[in-house]
């Protein structure tokens, strides 16, 4: 009797190892596991191209999404657009900030504003838009909206960052001091959406976006260098991801090589535009598209700064 217990156990005990090995394995392969769901805050899609090698010198692309949805409001256009290239063969990388009122050709709505491709057909659609427009060969689209994006900066518990300007903007919440400050999620989500306090409104606030995106980078280097640090990251964020064709491998990739490369090596710069209310392309759009590219770090193209956020 004593025998057949044991036996038994042995059979439960195996059959409950092989199945936590068919979910592991289950979402390696990207498959979704509802068992370890949560409120979602951002949705992250794996592009065709994320396994493209003819191309980038070892770098990732990826476009960063801020959606506008909020409950009862609707929206969910892509109001916040960042394409991000990290190299960690080169340990560096760069990051082109989109105006949301940038002109682009979307799917069903012909030349446009190119926030509206993602309330047209959400993440996905905002790519493949984005790809067409600078011919860089995305891999991934990360997709987060104000609640979600708020959540996840609270999560890992803020991070500090400088003001160049003063801000006090009524209809953001913006308020800030030029010099140093600690971000919250909500304070950070005043900053990122202040266009009222600047004469270019839209391209001043996406070189804000992008410079408080480069300064999180370098907290999260920090704070989560160590590989259980780095597990505890991705934990949170698959808890509260819709995560479509990606798995747990592609998660590992991303912060890998997020942490191989130094945010201090980052230029970001607000692609050039001309005027109107829908912004063409201004005429050296095409040679920083090619020179950001080739291996996802700008050569002969210099990074904004507050003053000049096109680097022009």
């Amino acid at each position: 009797m004593t025998r057949h217990w044991l036996r038994r156990g042995v059979a439960v005990a195996l059959g409950f190892v092989l199945g936590l090995g068919g979910l592991f394995g289950s979402w390696l392969a990207g498959i979704q596991l509802p068992l370890v769901s949560g409120r979602t805050y951002l949705e992250l899609v794996k592009l065709d191209h994320a396994g493209y090698s003819g191309q980038g010198g070892g770098a990732v692309f990826i476009v960063l999404i801020g959606s506008d949805y909020r409950p009862g409001l609707g929206g969910e256009r892509g109001d916040a657009l960042h394409v991000l290239a990290l190299n960690p063969e080169l340990g560096a990388g760069s990051m082109l900030d989109i105006p949301r009122d940038t002109c682009a050709q979307v799917p069903g709505r012909g030349t446009t504003k190119i926030n509206s491709a993602h309330s047209e057909g959400g993440p996905q659609l905002q790519a493949e838009v984005i790809e067409a427009m600078t011919g860089v060969k995305l891999s991934y689209a990360v997709s987060v909206d104000f609640a979600g994006f708020v959540g996840i900066v609270d999560g890992v518990g803020g991070f500090d960052a400088n003001v160049p300007y003063a801000m006090n903007d009524g209809f953001s919440g913006a308020s800030f001091s030029p010099g140093p400050h600690h971000f919250d999620g909500n304070s950070a989500l005043a900053f990122s959406r202040d266009r009222h306090d600047f004469g270019p409104g839209d391209i001043q606030r996406t070189w804000n976006q992008g410079h408080l995106i480069v300064a999180a980078m370098r907290k999260l280097r920090i704070a989560y260098a160590s590989p259980a640090k780095r597990f505890e990251l991705l934990a949170l964020l698959s808890r509260h991801s819709k995560i479509h064709g990606a798995g747990l491998s592609d998660l590992f990739r991303l912060a890998q090589s997020a942490y191989e490369v130094d945010p201090g090596k980052i230029e970001h710069a607000t692609i050039p535009t001309s005027g109107g209310d829908c912004l063409g392309l201004a005429g050296d759009a095409r040679s920083l598209f090619d020179d950001f590219a080739d291996d996802g770090v700008l050569q002969a193209h210099n990074g904004g700064t507050p003053d000049n956020p096109t680097g022009r």
